[in-house]
């Protein structure tokens, strides 16, 4: 088994995992991670076809390769987005889940003071 072919393997099994953990996971940092699992799938995948098409005798494209290395960057990015709005929403509510079944009723304790 070569490279190509390994890696053309991982980025679905990649993909998979990251919708996995994004269906099933209820915490927001584990979809956060689930999110990047994905993503990370979809640049191998796409280097894969990239490089699968230059291996084919093709001309080399340095498209694909721009847009991975974009695609990343921007990953990173929101990645670093969607932690910090996780933190903020912890520093308010004092958990870091979005179900309100599990907040703690502070209302009525501001009320009785």
């Amino acid at each position: 088994m070569n490279a190509v072919k390994l890696f053309g393997l991982c980025g679905p099994i990649l993909v998979g995992l990251g919708l996995f953990g994004l269906i099933t996971n209820p915490q927001p940092l584990r979809k956060i991670l689930a999110f990047n699992l994905l993503g990370s799938g979809t640049f191998l995948l796409f280097g894969v076809i990239a490089r699968r098409g230059a291996a084919a005798g093709l001309d080399g494209d340095p498209v694909p390769q721009a847009l991975v290395i974009t695609g990343i960057v921007v990953a990173f990015a929101a990645t670093a987005m969607a932690i910090a709005l996780l933190l903020r929403l912890f520093q308010v509510t004092g958990q870091a889940t979005l179900d309100p079944g599990d907040a703690n009723d502070t209302s009525a304790a501001t009320d009785a003071s």
